[in-house]
């Protein structure tokens, strides 16, 4: 017996135990609002999206090509059209998930309005969109279960036994649309005890997976600009632990940490690490550090400081801002060594920014991750700042010319150019774009391959193509040749947005709590009616 079936008739042994006081309650309207509200709270999905990120990462150490994928949203009723896009297209949200971008926080959903992305925003905007978030992909799963119910009982009233035993089968197998969210914490947003109230935070509200970077929380930067200053790895592994903490408080056990490690593009760090022993983890992070060897106290001015490093002193190079520089070159090992330290304390992913998407780059690394933690998988970041085009022409540039071929009809300075568009190259680089997440999930150990801000740059190209039109000589035929034409002709949900807000679950409420008697906005002057 399905859920749905078994909540008919706990539903009807309820009202029998209530007697006639409950005369008007019908159980299989009981059993449709139950199935339309199967996460009661956050905890409940963070629970089951949990189990769902840990059996994709098992099938992925099992087999590389079922790799996983996301979407940067910034807003609840973006990541919820995605997810119903993804339903209708490819029939299942199977390896799919939403990705919550600290970015896109800062930019869109601060009260102070645009800020850039250095943690300036309020930290509980985080943990305010995964609740709006998986609100709004819970009345995805209210609204099309509402429409299965009035097609099942347009097929009960049209005796079409075949066609209503379809659609049960519909309702008792039903997909949801809640999917993981991996959410970015920044750098904690202060200490460890910062960082772990946050975390908790995010977890009640649904996260299941927490990304958390390695950078300075005061100093914070984006990782794809410059000035990123890192952390000494026993204070990163302390905001670890305080976000597992959180998890194991909260009864997720097997919620997932995602450990960022923005060292490649990192020269900086605020502190020199506190070191106990030659060749232990501190004495490891200061190895790294610019500076001079020193022989006598006079090579010692006012305000130098001086360590112990590789049994000589060091008088490492510190800045007029009072942070010290690591030395050039070191950024490739200083990322490997944080990647296996975070994997062997408490990690489940790795993300490594990188300033270019490389395969071959990312790979180096975490062949040498792998060579310590075998089964190491990454979060990858498909970040839009990256000139994808220009990136990939040049790097079948570069390989044409290492095979010997004739690159004289190029100018690798300008392959952005348009006039580059219908070449050769420029066809093999379009195909090594299109199979680039297959490849590095192969090559390179990318479990989750997810684009940060996607959903920010299609909102402003949209909204320009409209502008353009509506408000020049277009009028009113740039709305509807350019959106609501498409949306009739690709069958997207939101030309009935009244259906898409609710009103059609309201009606059928209506009819639930008032029988007969109900007022409804669906009747036959309501307009959604033009588009069937």
């Amino acid at each position: 017996m399905s859920a749905y079936q078994n909540d008919i008739k706990a539903a009807a042994e309820l009202k029998d135990k209530a007697g006639s006081g409950w005369s008007a309650i019908n159980p299989e309207s009981v059993a449709r609002m139950r199935a339309q509200n199967r996460f009661k709270t956050g905890l409940d999905v963070a629970k089951y999206t949990a189990a769902i990120m840990r059996k994709d990462m098992a099938e992925y150490d099992a087999d590389s090509s079922v790799y996983t994928q996301s979407l940067g949203c910034w807003h609840g009723f973006i990541g919820q059209q995605k997810l119903i896009s993804i339903k209708k297209h490819l029939k299942t949200t199977n390896k799919r998930y939403l990705y919550l971008s600290g970015w896109m926080v800062a930019a869109l959903r601060s009260e102070f309005g645009p800020l850039p992305d250095q943690s300036m925003h309020e930290k509980t905007s985080v943990s305010a969109l995964i609740e709006e978030l998986y609100t709004f992909l819970r009345q995805a799963d209210a609204r099309e279960l509402d429409l299965l119910f009035v097609a099942l009982d347009d097929a009960r009233n049209a005796g079409d036994q075949a066609k209503a035993a379809e659609i049960q089968a519909q309702i008792d197998n039903y997909e949801t649309h809640v999917v993981p969210i991996i959410a970015d914490i920044d750098a904690g947003f202060g200490n460890a005890e910062a960082t772990y109230l946050l975390a908790k935070q995010m977890i009640e509200a649904g996260a299941c997976c927490i990304q958390i970077e390695n950078q300075v929380s005061d100093e914070k930067q984006c990782g794809h600009q410059d000035g990123k200053v890192t952390v000494p790895h026993s204070d990163f592994l302390a905001k670890i632990n305080a976000v597992r903490y959180a998890f194991l408080e909260l009864g997720v056990d097997d919620g997932v940490i995602v450990a960022r490690t923005d060292s490649l593009g990192a020269g900086l760090t605020k502190q020199i690490a506190v070191t106990n022993e030659p060749g232990d983890l501190g004495d490891q992070y200061n190895s790294f550090l610019d500076g001079d060897y020193i022989t006598s106290a006079d090579d010692i001015q006012n305000g130098d400081v001086v360590i112990k490093s590789n049994g000589k002193l060091l008088k490492p190079k510190r800045l007029a801002s009072g942070l010290f520089q690591f030395r050039k070159d070191t950024g490739v090992d200083r990322v490997v060594l944080d990647c296996i330290t975070s994997l062997q304390n408490g990690a489940d992913l790795l993300w490594i920014e990188t300033e270019k998407p490389h395969v071959g780059q990312i790979a180096d690394m975490v062949n040498r991750i792998r060579e310590v933690v075998p089964n190491a998988k990454l979060v990858y970041n498909n970040s839009p700042s990256f000139n994808w085009t220009l990136n990939f022409r040049q790097q079948v540039f570069d390989a044409m010319v290492e095979e010997g071929k004739d690159v004289s009809a190029y100018d690798r300075a300008k392959l952005m150019s348009v006039e580059y568009d219908e070449t050769e190259l420029a066809q093999v680089a379009d195909e090594k774009i299109r199979t680039f997440q297959a490849d590095a999930a192969r090559e390179a150990g990318i479990f989750h391959h997810l684009i940060t801000l996607p959903t920010y740059h299609t909102a402003a190209l949209s909204t320009d193509n409209l502008a353009k039109g509506y408000f020049d000589k277009e009028g009113m035929l740039a709305y509807v040749k350019g959106v609501q034409r498409q949306e009739i002709r690709q069958g997207i949900a939101c030309v009935k947005h009244q259906n898409m807000a609710g009103s059609d679950i309201g009606d059928n409420h209506k009819e639930y709590f008032a029988g007969e008697a109900a007022l409804k906005a669906g009747g036959k002057d309501n307009t959604m009616n033009q588009f069937g």
